[in-house]
Protein backbone atom coordinates (compact mmCIF):
# COMPACT_ATOMS: atom_id res chain seq x y z
CA UNK A 1 0.00 0.00 0.00
CA UNK A 2 1.08 3.56 -1.18
CA UNK A 3 1.66 6.30 1.63
CA UNK A 4 2.21 9.64 1.34
CA UNK A 5 5.63 11.05 2.51
CA UNK A 6 5.21 13.44 5.56
CA UNK A 7 6.51 16.37 4.02
CA UNK A 8 7.13 18.21 7.12
CA UNK A 9 9.44 15.43 8.58
CA UNK A 10 12.80 16.36 7.63
CA UNK A 11 12.49 20.31 8.73
CA UNK A 12 12.82 21.37 12.33
CA UNK A 13 14.28 20.52 15.63
CA UNK A 14 15.01 16.81 15.70
CA UNK A 15 11.90 16.61 18.24
CA UNK A 16 9.85 18.50 16.26
CA UNK A 17 10.91 15.61 13.90
CA UNK A 18 10.17 12.66 15.79
CA UNK A 19 6.69 13.79 16.33
CA UNK A 20 5.86 14.25 12.95
CA UNK A 21 7.20 10.47 12.36
CA UNK A 22 5.24 9.43 15.43
CA UNK A 23 1.94 11.30 14.49
CA UNK A 24 2.23 10.02 11.41
CA UNK A 25 3.05 6.46 12.10
CA UNK A 26 0.74 6.47 15.41
CA UNK A 27 -2.52 7.79 13.39
CA UNK A 28 -1.78 5.30 10.53
CA UNK A 29 -1.56 2.54 13.12
CA UNK A 30 -5.01 3.46 14.85
CA UNK A 31 -6.96 4.10 11.58
CA UNK A 32 -6.02 0.31 10.88
CA UNK A 33 -4.13 1.41 8.10
CA UNK A 34 -1.34 -0.76 9.65
CA UNK A 35 -3.54 -3.54 10.77
CA UNK A 36 -3.14 -5.64 14.18
CA UNK A 37 -0.27 -8.17 13.87
CA UNK A 38 1.61 -6.45 10.65
CA UNK A 39 4.79 -5.22 11.17
CA UNK A 40 5.81 -1.85 10.36
CA UNK A 41 8.26 -1.05 7.08
CA UNK A 42 12.38 -1.74 8.11
CA UNK A 43 13.86 1.45 9.44
CA UNK A 44 15.62 1.88 6.35
CA UNK A 45 12.17 2.36 4.80
CA UNK A 46 11.00 4.48 7.30
CA UNK A 47 13.70 6.94 7.04
CA UNK A 48 13.86 7.42 3.04
CA UNK A 49 9.83 7.76 3.98
CA UNK A 50 9.86 10.45 6.22
CA UNK A 51 13.55 11.91 5.10
CA UNK A 52 15.09 11.57 8.53
CA UNK A 53 17.68 9.29 10.53
CA UNK A 54 18.20 6.48 12.14
CA UNK A 55 17.79 7.92 15.40
CA UNK A 56 14.85 9.83 14.77
CA UNK A 57 12.88 6.96 13.64
CA UNK A 58 14.42 4.80 16.51
CA UNK A 59 12.90 7.46 18.76
CA UNK A 60 9.39 7.48 17.48
CA UNK A 61 8.98 3.41 17.69
CA UNK A 62 10.57 3.61 20.86
CA UNK A 63 7.47 6.20 21.87
CA UNK A 64 5.34 3.66 20.21
CA UNK A 65 6.47 1.06 21.95
CA UNK A 66 6.02 2.68 24.93
CA UNK A 67 2.34 3.35 24.34
CA UNK A 68 1.62 -0.32 23.77
CA UNK A 69 0.68 -0.16 20.07
CA UNK A 70 3.71 -1.93 19.22
CA UNK A 71 5.93 -4.54 19.75
CA UNK A 72 10.21 -4.69 18.84
CA UNK A 73 11.92 -7.80 18.92
CA UNK A 74 15.27 -8.11 17.23
CA UNK A 75 15.65 -9.60 14.07
CA UNK A 76 11.57 -9.87 13.91
CA UNK A 77 10.89 -6.32 13.26
CA UNK A 78 7.89 -3.88 15.02
CA UNK A 79 4.60 -5.33 15.13
CA UNK A 80 1.27 -3.72 15.91
CA UNK A 81 -0.28 -4.77 18.82
CA UNK A 82 -3.77 -5.90 19.86
CA UNK A 83 -5.96 -2.76 20.56
CA UNK A 84 -6.32 -4.22 24.27
CA UNK A 85 -3.38 -3.50 24.81
CA UNK A 86 -2.94 0.19 23.62
CA UNK A 87 -2.75 3.12 26.54
CA UNK A 88 -6.44 4.05 25.55
CA UNK A 89 -6.37 7.01 28.26
CA UNK A 90 -3.16 8.25 26.25
CA UNK A 91 -4.03 11.72 24.92
CA UNK A 92 -1.48 10.37 22.01
CA UNK A 93 -3.25 7.50 21.44
CA UNK A 94 -7.08 9.00 22.26
CA UNK A 95 -6.15 12.12 19.22
CA UNK A 96 -4.85 9.10 16.58
CA UNK A 97 -8.03 6.97 16.91
CA UNK A 98 -10.51 9.91 16.67
CA UNK A 99 -8.59 11.32 13.90
CA UNK A 100 -10.39 13.08 10.91
CA UNK A 101 -13.37 10.72 11.15
CA UNK A 102 -16.05 10.16 13.54
CA UNK A 103 -14.99 7.85 16.29
CA UNK A 104 -15.93 4.36 17.22
CA UNK A 105 -19.06 4.75 19.13
CA UNK A 106 -18.11 1.16 21.01
CA UNK A 107 -14.96 2.61 21.97
CA UNK A 108 -16.99 5.84 23.09
CA UNK A 109 -19.27 4.14 25.04
CA UNK A 110 -16.31 1.86 26.80
CA UNK A 111 -14.48 5.12 27.46
CA UNK A 112 -18.16 6.72 28.89
CA UNK A 113 -18.09 3.98 31.59
CA UNK A 114 -14.19 4.43 32.69
CA UNK A 115 -15.92 8.15 33.25
CA UNK A 116 -18.75 7.22 35.25
CA UNK A 117 -16.06 5.44 37.40
CA UNK A 118 -13.74 8.26 38.00
CA UNK A 119 -16.00 11.91 37.42
CA UNK A 120 -18.41 11.33 39.96
CA UNK A 121 -16.17 10.12 42.60
CA UNK A 122 -13.80 13.38 41.58
CA UNK A 123 -17.24 15.24 42.03
CA UNK A 124 -17.39 14.28 45.69
CA UNK A 125 -14.12 14.84 46.55
CA UNK A 126 -14.52 18.46 45.24
CA UNK A 127 -17.47 19.12 47.22
CA UNK A 128 -15.36 17.99 50.30
CA UNK A 129 -12.42 19.90 49.33
CA UNK A 130 -12.59 22.75 46.39
CA UNK A 131 -11.43 26.44 47.26
CA UNK A 132 -13.26 29.51 46.88
CA UNK A 133 -11.53 29.48 43.59
CA UNK A 134 -11.73 26.12 42.34
CA UNK A 135 -15.92 27.20 43.15
CA UNK A 136 -15.67 30.07 40.94
CA UNK A 137 -14.21 28.50 38.11
CA UNK A 138 -16.95 25.69 38.46
CA UNK A 139 -19.35 28.03 38.22
CA UNK A 140 -17.63 30.18 35.80
CA UNK A 141 -17.54 27.52 33.50
CA UNK A 142 -21.14 26.55 33.94
CA UNK A 143 -22.37 30.25 33.21
CA UNK A 144 -20.08 29.97 30.32
CA UNK A 145 -22.61 26.60 29.41
CA UNK A 146 -25.60 28.53 29.69
CA UNK A 147 -24.67 31.49 27.27
CA UNK A 148 -22.77 29.74 24.80
CA UNK A 149 -23.87 30.40 20.89
CA UNK A 150 -22.16 28.26 19.12
CA UNK A 151 -20.83 24.87 19.02
CA UNK A 152 -17.21 26.35 19.62
CA UNK A 153 -17.80 27.98 22.87
CA UNK A 154 -20.30 25.47 24.08
CA UNK A 155 -17.64 22.92 24.03
CA UNK A 156 -14.92 24.83 25.58
CA UNK A 157 -17.22 25.85 28.26
CA UNK A 158 -18.13 21.96 29.03
CA UNK A 159 -14.35 20.99 28.61
CA UNK A 160 -13.61 23.78 31.56
CA UNK A 161 -16.33 22.20 34.13
CA UNK A 162 -15.56 18.98 33.71
CA UNK A 163 -11.53 19.90 34.13
CA UNK A 164 -12.19 22.51 36.59
CA UNK A 165 -13.84 19.66 39.04
CA UNK A 166 -11.01 17.76 38.48
CA UNK A 167 -8.65 20.47 39.80
CA UNK A 168 -10.80 21.05 42.49
CA UNK A 169 -9.92 17.02 43.97
CA UNK A 170 -6.75 18.32 44.53
CA UNK A 171 -5.48 14.87 43.95
CA UNK A 172 -2.60 14.94 41.43
CA UNK A 173 -3.66 11.17 40.60
CA UNK A 174 -7.12 11.76 39.67
CA UNK A 175 -5.79 15.62 38.26
CA UNK A 176 -3.43 13.19 35.87
CA UNK A 177 -6.11 12.01 33.92
CA UNK A 178 -7.19 16.11 32.73
CA UNK A 179 -5.37 15.37 29.12
CA UNK A 180 -7.41 12.17 28.66
CA UNK A 181 -10.65 13.56 29.58
CA UNK A 182 -10.07 16.85 27.48
CA UNK A 183 -9.57 14.93 24.49
CA UNK A 184 -12.23 11.97 25.46
CA UNK A 185 -14.97 15.10 25.54
CA UNK A 186 -13.80 15.94 21.90
CA UNK A 187 -14.57 12.76 20.61
CA UNK A 188 -17.56 12.79 22.29
CA UNK A 189 -18.71 16.28 21.29
CA UNK A 190 -17.87 15.39 17.39
CA UNK A 191 -20.65 12.43 17.59
CA UNK A 192 -22.60 14.48 19.38
CA UNK A 193 -23.25 17.18 17.04
CA UNK A 194 -26.28 17.09 15.24
CA UNK A 195 -27.90 15.38 18.35
CA UNK A 196 -31.36 17.10 18.96
CA UNK A 197 -31.53 18.18 23.16
CA UNK A 198 -28.29 17.09 24.00
CA UNK A 199 -27.10 19.98 25.40
CA UNK A 200 -29.76 21.92 26.22
CA UNK A 201 -31.21 18.69 28.34
CA UNK A 202 -28.00 17.79 30.24
CA UNK A 203 -27.40 21.74 31.32
CA UNK A 204 -29.45 21.32 34.27
CA UNK A 205 -27.82 18.02 35.51
CA UNK A 206 -24.47 20.14 35.44
CA UNK A 207 -25.92 23.16 37.15
CA UNK A 208 -26.97 20.66 39.74
CA UNK A 209 -23.77 19.51 40.33
CA UNK A 210 -21.80 22.60 40.58
CA UNK A 211 -24.37 23.73 42.91
CA UNK A 212 -24.04 20.63 45.46
CA UNK A 213 -20.00 21.03 45.54
CA UNK A 214 -20.88 24.95 45.82
CA UNK A 215 -23.29 23.30 49.04
CA UNK A 216 -20.14 20.86 50.25
CA UNK A 217 -22.44 18.19 49.66
CA UNK A 218 -20.43 15.26 48.04
CA UNK A 219 -23.50 12.45 47.99
CA UNK A 220 -25.07 15.02 45.87
CA UNK A 221 -22.45 16.30 43.78
CA UNK A 222 -21.41 12.15 42.62
CA UNK A 223 -25.20 11.63 41.99
CA UNK A 224 -25.45 14.91 39.95
CA UNK A 225 -22.65 13.54 38.06
CA UNK A 226 -23.68 10.30 37.45
CA UNK A 227 -26.53 11.79 35.58
CA UNK A 228 -24.67 13.98 33.95
CA UNK A 229 -22.44 11.01 32.22
CA UNK A 230 -25.59 8.78 32.64
CA UNK A 231 -27.29 10.73 29.60
CA UNK A 232 -24.08 11.11 27.62
CA UNK A 233 -24.40 7.38 27.50
CA UNK A 234 -27.88 6.87 26.77
CA UNK A 235 -27.38 9.38 23.80
CA UNK A 236 -24.14 7.78 22.47
CA UNK A 237 -26.07 4.41 22.70
CA UNK A 238 -29.17 5.67 21.14
CA UNK A 239 -27.07 7.27 18.23
CA UNK A 240 -25.25 3.63 18.32
CA UNK A 241 -28.37 2.22 17.55
CA UNK A 242 -29.64 4.86 15.15
CA UNK A 243 -26.73 4.32 13.10
CA UNK A 244 -27.29 0.86 12.28
CA UNK A 245 -30.68 1.26 11.32
CA UNK A 246 -29.87 4.07 8.49
CA UNK A 247 -27.13 6.80 8.04
CA UNK A 248 -26.82 9.40 10.25
CA UNK A 249 -28.47 12.51 9.21
CA UNK A 250 -25.89 15.68 9.15
CA UNK A 251 -26.72 19.02 10.86
CA UNK A 252 -24.71 22.31 11.69
CA UNK A 253 -24.84 24.72 14.59
CA UNK A 254 -26.32 22.19 17.17
CA UNK A 255 -24.37 22.04 20.75
CA UNK A 256 -23.77 19.35 23.25
CA UNK A 257 -23.34 18.61 26.70
CA UNK A 258 -21.10 15.85 28.29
Amino acid sequence: MLRTRTKSADKGTKPGRIHAVLTTLGSEIAQDIFAVGEALPPEHDLEIRFGVGRGVVREAIKTLAAKGLVSVRPRHGTHVRPRRDWSLLDRDVLTWLAGSREPDRELLLAIQEVRLIIEPAAAALAAERATKTDRQRINAALVAMETSHDQASATAADKAFHLAILDATHNPVLQGFRGAIDTILSAVFLVAVGTAGWFEDNLPNHAIAARAIDEGNARKARAAMEQVLGYTQFKLSKRTTAKSRKPAAKAKGKRNAA
